[in-house]
């Protein structure tokens, strides 16, 4: 069973940066793709960015291609979330996610992750 929990979220003005941490646990990276993905209120839950197994591979939305930045530091188990040149419109409730994968290049549905985090609000103003 993997567990997620989500760090990092916060209140920020317009153009400002935030960066979100995920912990899984070790070796969840070994076995499994990570994925970022936001709730803006009234809306469905969309992927922001997965960091395919092996760390090498990654892919965002268009929407937030050339500001987001998903990365893994190995030593701490971590994977973030460098969230830079925010706008109101990134408000949301972000959720880090996992699924044991092979690989890919694409953008799942939150239907295709198997393990989910609580959350962690971003406020943009």
């Amino acid at each position: 069973h993997v567990q997620l929990v989500e760090s990092g979220g916060g209140s920020v003005q317009a153009g400002g940066s935030l960066t979100l941490s995920c912990a899984a646990g070790r070796y969840t990276y070994k076995r499994n793709c990570l994925g970022w993905f936001r709730q803006r209120p009234g809306k469905d839950r969309e992927g922001v960015a997965v960091l395919w197994i092996g760390g090498a591979t990654t892919t965002y939305a268009d929407s937030v291609k050339g500001r987001f930045i998903i990365t893994r530091d190995k030593a701490k188990d971590l994977v973030y979330l460098q969230m830079n040149g925010l706008q109101p419109e990134d408000t949301a409730m972000y959720y880090c996610a996992a699924k044991s994968c092979s690989g890919g290049s694409w953008m799942p549905p939150a239907g295709w992750y198997n393990y989910w985090g609580q959350g962690t609000q971003v406020t943009v103003s």
